[in-house]
């Protein structure tokens, strides 16, 4: 396995998540759909293929 192309790759796909996760919170949360104080939010991720089943739970303080 070739390292360097392999961290870039996945870089560029945690990087993607990132953008349209934020992206979309923050949709929600002007269109008034996330009510106020914290909304909790999950990030599930799995690979084909694999037993990867990672869970990412959080919240984020909208006061």
């Amino acid at each position: 396995m070739d390292e360097e192309r392999f961290n870039m790759s996945l870089r560029k796909f945690l990087k993607q998540v990132g953008v349209t996760s934020q992206r979309e919170i923050e949709t929600i949360v002007r269109d008034g759909k996330a009510g106020g104080g914290k909304l909790k939010v999950r990030v599930v991720l799995t690979a084909e293929g694999t037993d990867l089943n990672h869970v990412v739970d959080g919240e984020i303080d909208l006061s």
